[in-house]
């Protein structure tokens, strides 16, 4: 029998405007907005519909602001259809989304968890001082090689291994520019910046993890009732007490998303199912597997599309 996952985005999803239809359509969706509104104790609903855009940016408000939005989508999913996911994933932030639709980390909770985790990450490091790149159509082992010589006894190496050929790197952004003309020289033209706020998942989010896990110490975890693939193991995780630290090493630590897709295949996933802002992940599971159906729900016309799965 073919199994399904749920997968949840991360950063760089969020858009004014979402999750604005689900909220004149679904009473659940409504509901979900108003909890997260109550739980952060300022309109995150407002800024989710309506912007401004620079403050959506923002990563102490894109993340829960994108964690709303996607478990708003999934209780919609939940009461209009009988679909059920055999495995959960979330690309970075989105791992926080796959635990409260695990059962395990309470909404409210997650919510001020990732506000918080948001504002560590940008204090991690100064403006300007970290950077992240693009680097594409290069292969792992070769780009691990160009973020070493480029270091120079500074940070740098890979953060993300997205799809095959899209990996990105972060660290100091000296030492990312360095890699960008290394890898440009060895013939990888496709190597650019990208506009963020800090180097995420990189070693320089350390001190980050380590504010991240005195926040996780209060809160009260429940055991999963569905499996995460985990962006730290790339490997099903079902043990409520080894949720918290792998969030704090995961904060640090290079997202594994084109490992965590194959491995949900090889358990015999056949339908990814994106649930939340955008249609970065579908995109990106298509590119590691083009057999598997992929389908993202963040409004009605995504809800149609589910109920044909």
């Amino acid at each position: 029998m073919s199994k399904k996952a749920f997968i949840f985005p991360g950063q760089g999803s969020q858009y004014a405007g979402m999750g604005k239809n689900l909220v004149d359509n679904f009473k659940v969706a409504a509901e979900t907005f108003q909890e997260a509104d109550d739980a952060l104790g300022f309109k995150l609903s407002a800024l989710c519909f309506n912007g401004p855009e620079e403050e959506l940016k923002l990563t102490a408000n894109t993340q829960p602001a994108i964690l709303a939005t996607s478990i708003a989508a999934l209780r919609v999913v939940r009461s209009e259809t009988a679909l059920a996911a055999d495995y959960l994933a979330g690309h970075s932030l989105g791992e926080f989304s796959a635990l409260v639709a695990s059962g395990s980390f309470p909404f409210s909770d997650a919510l001020r968890t990732v506000r918080a985790r948001g504002t560590f990450m940008q204090e991690a490091v100064p403006v300007g001082v970290g950077a992240m790149a693009a680097i594409l159509s290069v292969e792992a082992d070769a780009l691990v090689e160009i973020c070493a010589d480029a270091a120079q006894g500074e940070v740098g190496a890979p953060a993300n291994f997205n799809s095959p050929g899209q990996i990105v790197i972060a660290g100091h952004a000296t030492a990312v520019n360095r890699a960008i003309e290394i890898a440009k020289g060895k013939g990888f033209r496709k190597a650019m910046l990208l506009p963020v706020s800090a180097p995420f998942h990189s070693a320089l989010m350390t001190p980050a993890g380590l504010r991240l896990r005195d926040v996780l110490a209060t809160v009260n975890l429940a055991e999963l009732a569905v499996p995460v693939v985990t962006n730290v193991e790339a490997l099903p995780n079902a043990d409520a007490a080894r949720v918290k630290e792998l969030l704090v090493t995961q904060v640090s630590a290079p997202v594994r998303w084109d490992e965590s897709v194959r491995k949900m295949v090889s358990l015999g996933v056949t339908s990814f199912i994106e649930i939340g802002p955008g249609k970065v992940l579908s995109g990106l599971v298509k590119r590691i597997d083009k057999e598997v159906a992929t389908t993202n729900i963040e409004d009605t016309a995504g809800l149609q599309a589910l109920q044909n799965c």
